[in-house]
């Protein structure tokens, strides 16, 4: 049985752990209904209780009692900690696996980075080993940061590099938050670009996520709500409705934002918590899906979205599921994959599918998917047999895809409009150990990025097969 440990940093990666964990809950309470420990569980959960399985999973109404999250949580503000251990999910997280500050970074990516990232290094490397020694075989560490702010774009990077220290072997993958070109943070640019030199160095895979895109598919939800029939209401059981998310109070408007992503790590996480016809190591995914090893940013896509929140639709035949995978409507960055040229893709499914059925969905798919030519048969499959709570079947798809060139030359531009006028540069200069080239290497390492995406979409025009392995390799 293998084991992997979600690092959550940062006030968003934190808000979004959380509520992975509280999905996680229910999807295994609804499945494991005599409440015993089992491998499903012990995959993301360890049992603390000196009875060995007996008890173990309480279910969503009552208090979690012998399971432990293998999670170490890490913000330098404590409010967004100090809110999940006053609620109900409190019991879940060992106090031994929090780390946290007062003052916060001051949306600066320096001061995580540097800073932070040296006072605290030697907690961060113990709490990091101490996960690892809880588990039997780690299989991957799952990273959760936002790119826009100080602590998780800056401590959240270092550490992905305290990671690939400590744990060479182990895949890192890294779920980043972009924020919107809207971001009321006048700084993001930098905290952004600065942090995507070191996920292009240090991680294994990213998963990139756009908060405008996040805000567009809630805005949809709203609507399909609001024009839906009555009487095919999706049932308030469902473990995608999931209440106050395991933080105490009141909704918040960016709560379903948050559990849009969560169904994101829920969905990539499921073949290693359950049983499946066709189950995808998640070391696979790094393995099919990166052909060159810094172009490993996959871009996701969830569907249906409907059964991100209780709204009224009609069921969506399955075929049309596969199809909206591939529509720019489906992403969770702004884009549009099928103009743009595939290196690779995955397609995680959930419940009642037969492997004839994905097979099929591939067939017919196939001739409007442009592939790289030295890839065609780039597909990679997993069927888990548990879907989401309360619905049928689910698909997350995992495009390699050039579209994401638009995203990063976006964000250069914003960080360009600043650097140009070298606004608000000293205050990252005045943190000990930063100096200027930081900011023209980080610059450097995204333009070198969106050269080699725009070389592989000019290679697809020319259809040249063999100029972008030669070029990427160099």
């Amino acid at each position: 049985m293998t084991q992997s440990v979600v690092v959550q940093v940062g006030q968003c990666g934190n808000q979004v752990g959380c509520r992975f964990w509280d999905l996680a809950l229910r999807e295994h309470a609804h499945v494991n209904k005599r409440g015993l420990y089992d491998d499903a569980l012990g995959s993301f959960f360890r049992n603390v209780d000196s009875r060995k399985g007996d008890g173990g999973l309480c279910g969503v109404g009552g208090r979690i009692q012998h399971l432990k999250a293998r999670a170490v949580l890490i913000d330098m503000e404590e409010g967004v900690v100090n809110e999940i251990l006053q609620g109900p999910l409190r019991d879940v997280f060992d106090s031994a696996q929090l780390l946290t500050d007062v003052s916060g970074s001051g949306n600066n990516w320096a001061v995580g980075h540097l800073t932070y990232g040296s006072v605290y290094r030697e907690q961060i490397v113990e709490k990091l080993r101490k996960a690892a020694e809880h588990c039997d075989c780690l299989q991957c560490f799952f990273l959760i940061h936002s790119m826009g702010g100080g602590t998780g774009s800056g401590l959240g990077t270092r550490v992905l590099s305290l990671l690939e220290e400590e744990f060479p072997d182990v895949c890192r993958i890294v779920t980043s938050i972009y924020p919107s070109a809207e971001d009321d943070v006048i700084t993001s640019p930098y905290n952004s670009v600065l942090a995507m030199k070191e996920l292009t160095e240090h991680a294994d895979c990213v998963l990139p996520v756009e908060n405008q895109s996040l805000v567009d598919i809630v805005n949809k939800i709203k609507v399909m709500s609001h024009s839906a029939k009555p009487g095919s209401m999706i049932k308030r059981d469902s473990s995608v409705i999931s209440g106050q998310g395991g933080l105490s109070g009141a909704e918040k408007p960016f709560d379903a934002m948050n559990n849009i992503v969560a169904n994101l790590l829920l969905n990539i996480t499921s073949s290693a918590r359950f049983e499946g016809s066709l189950n995808m190591d998640l070391n696979e995914i790094a393995m099919n899906l990166v052909p060159f090893p810094r172009l490993h940013y996959l871009v996701p896509s969830l569907t249906p979205l409907y059964t991100l929140a209780d709204v009224s639709v009609p069921t969506r035949r399955l075929d049309q599921m596969f199809s909206d995978a591939f529509s720019k409507d489906h992403q969770l960055i702004r884009a549009d994959p099928k103009h743009s040229l595939y290196l690779a893709c995955a397609l995680m499914v959930r419940g009642d599918v037969q492997l004839s059925d994905l097979r099929r969905n591939i067939e017919r798919l196939r001739p409007s998917l442009p592939f790289v030519s030295w890839n065609r048969e780039g597909w990679k499959t997993g069927l888990c047999s548990v879907p989401p709570v309360g619905h049928a079947h689910s698909l997350l798809a995992l495009a390699n895809n050039t579209c994401v060139k638009p995203t990063f030359m976006e964000l250069r531009e914003r960080f360009s409009k600043l650097y140009r006028k070298k606004a608000h540069l000293h205050h990252y200069l005045q943190v000990e150990g930063i100096e200027q080239s930081f900011f023209s290497e980080a610059a450097a390492s995204l333009s070198w990025l969106i050269e080699e995406y725009d070389h592989l979409d000019r290679t697809k025009a020319r259809l040249v097969p063999d100029a972008a392995r030669l070029r990427v390799a160099t």
